[in-house]
């Protein structure tokens, strides 16, 4: 868990990082994030601030309107009030948000996408998930799952996905699904996408394929993402952004040989790394205030 004391402006007035506990079950990682909130408050209080909001942000389905994580795969949730147990527990008004929407709110007023008003985020990591922010707010859809574009079919007949489909951007391109190609395809279980990146770099043919094949994959996700949306920038970010110019390059190039009348998007870096949903949910606290960053 990435945790911090965030001023108005957005600035960082103190970080932590805390094990999230997710082999206890949901109920220790519920409680484990109250503790950790109240930590963080008592420190504020202590350093002569005053905090006014908590802000908090989960994977998985998140209902942002009545604050309840809904259903989360990696960490349990099932329909758990955290709005409400973190303001009781605070006595502060709290925010619930998305991961990775929260992330995608962070980067457009603060990162990669600062000064533009249609942004989309995309982390490539485990997974691949999206968020669209637009005039500096984010976008949560109907039912709290907008910006699935990891579950947008890019390969009909391709690798199955967790979600019960085949060929799923997520299962085709993300840091994973990198990771796993390459260790089938080379006989080296251990093989990560962080591998596949360096050697793909040195010059391995195989790596290098198994790369192409990923950022061609990612190639038709964004311009699908981009028929819908029509953003000015798209930043990538997750661990397979690491790569940098690795994984930029190709993907500009790729994508430009597949619009056809669509405007194309910048597409750039995130800048806040793994910080970005933990200023993100700040973020979404203030504005829960009425006070927007």
């Amino acid at each position: 868990m990435k945790c911090a004391l965030v001023r108005p402006d957005g600035g960082v007035h103190h970080e932590e990082r805390h094990p999230t506990l997710a082999a206890r079950g949901p109920a220790a990682v519920t409680e484990n994030i109250l503790t950790v909130a109240e930590g963080l408050a008592a420190k504020a209080e202590a350093d002569g601030l005053t905090p006014v909001a908590a802000g908090l942000a989960v994977p998985g389905v998140v209902d942002e309107t009545t604050g309840v994580a809904v259903w989360s795969a990696n960490v349990g949730f099932r329909d758990v009030p955290l709005r409400d147990l973190a303001a009781a527990r605070l006595g502060l008004p709290a925010a619930l948000g998305h991961d990775v929407r929260v992330g995608a709110l962070a980067e457009a007023r603060l990162g990669a996408g600062r000064g533009r008003r249609h942004v989309l985020f995309v982390a490539i990591g485990t997974g691949i998930a999206g968020g669209l922010v637009v005039d500096g707010s984010g976008y949560s859809g109907a039912h709290g799952a907008a910006g699935e574009i990891g579950h947008v079919t890019v390969r009909p007949d391709g690798a199955p996905c967790g979600c019960g489909l085949r060929g799923c951007l997520e299962a085709e391109a993300s840091a994973k699904a990198v990771g796993r190609k390459y260790a089938e395809l080379s006989g080296n279980p251990d093989a990560t996408a962080f591998d596949v990146a360096t050697r793909a770099a040195a010059g391995e043919e195989l790596a290098g394929q198994v790369w192409r094949d990923a950022v061609e994959a990612l190639a038709d996700g964004l311009l699908t993402a981009q028929a819908l949306y029509d953003v000015g920038v798209v930043v990538l970010g997750g661990g397979l952004a690491e790569a940098g110019d690795g994984l930029l390059l190709p993907v500009r190039e790729a994508f430009a040989k597949r619009v056809t009348f669509h405007r194309t998007p910048e597409i750039v870096r995130a800048e806040l790394g793994d910080t970005a949903g933990c200023l993100g949910a700040a973020l979404l606290a203030l504005d829960s205030l009425g006070t927007p960053a």
